[in-house]
């Protein structure tokens, strides 16, 4: 079955990497890029304005960090968010989770889990990317890949 084209907002203060993550999505079909920022303040806005489907956020954002910028969003807006960062302590994947996010990418893995985790998360599923950490609380549906 095929998917409906799925919005993406992308949120990362690092230009590079955050070309490498809209790179990565624009080679499918189904997932279009509608907007960037780059802390975030500006993610919460364009949210409002761009009402994404789905947001790749980090964590270590100028202004007000990621955590924080997904506890407003979270409020304001049904978008999905996937955590990508380089942050890979049991403790921020659990916050995570307990925001309401519903995947946490490593950036170290994000050349294979970027995708994977955009398609579960698409999917009704949860991710997390295999940071070597232990999850004590995690969501039962988050999964290891």
């Amino acid at each position: 079955m095929e998917r409906s084209l799925v919005s993406v907002l992308v949120v990362d203060d690092f230009i590079p990497f955050r070309s490498f993550i809209c790179s990565t999505l624009a080679t499918r079909v189904d997932l279009l890029v509608s907007g960037e920022a780059s802390d975030g303040l500006e993610a919460i806005h364009k949210t409002k304005e761009l009402r994404p489907d789905l947001i790749l956020l980090d964590i270590g954002l100028p202004t007000l960090d990621g955590m924080s910028a997904a506890r407003e969003i979270c409020k304001l807006s049904k978008s999905k968010i996937i955590f990508v960062t380089q942050e890979s302590g049991a403790d921020f994947v659990q916050e995570a989770l307990a925001l309401g996010a519903w995947g946490y990418v490593v950036k170290a893995r994000a050349s294979t889990d970027l995708l994977a985790a955009v398609d579960a998360v698409c999917d009704g599923q949860k991710f997390v990317s295999d940071s070597g950490q232990k999850l004590t609380t995690a969501s039962p549906t988050a999964r290891s890949n």
